[in-house]
């Protein structure tokens, strides 16, 4: 099953890339983490990070526990998916220029029950409210 959001960005694309491919950067913007270690490889495709969860529990998810993301595919300055091995989903984040702005689109594939009954349906649109919040900062400086 698929969740999906859609949001203009208030900064450029090389921009927002710069955010997206720093892997530290990860838990800023994406919810269900609160610290990313990435392996030695950094951002390129079958690196495996370390991910600690939020603190927000769900049916099958402790809160603050530790994990692991793969990192799928990287088309640099457009877009990045990385797999995460626990919850069983695939989260893609692409990215286009619109403008003087950034079009961003989130897709999270995930089995229908980890969508609605861990809360993920909510997760793209959420992921972006947070990118935005971050361009728009940067944007003021």
């Amino acid at each position: 099953m698929r969740a999906a959001a859609v949001r203009e960005l208030l900064a450029s694309p090389e921009d927002v890339w710069a955010l997206l491919a720093e892997p530290y950067h990860l838990s800023d913007w994406w919810p269900g983490y609160t610290t990313v270690q990435p392996d030695r490889r950094g951002l390129a495709a079958g690196a495996r990070w370390q991910i600690v969860r939020s603190r927000e529990s769900g049916l099958l998810r402790r809160p603050g526990a530790s994990g692991l993301i793969v990192i799928e595919a990287v088309e640099p300055g457009r877009a990045l998916s990385w797999r995460d091995l626990e919850q069983q989903f695939v989260a893609e984040v692409r990215i286009a220029a619109s403008g003087r702005q950034t079009r961003a689109a989130l897709t999270l594939d995930a089995p229908w029950w980890r969508l609605l009954v861990e809360g993920l349906r909510d997760m793209p649109r959420e992921s972006l409210a947070r990118l935005h919040a971050l361009c728009q900062t940067a944007a003021t400086l």
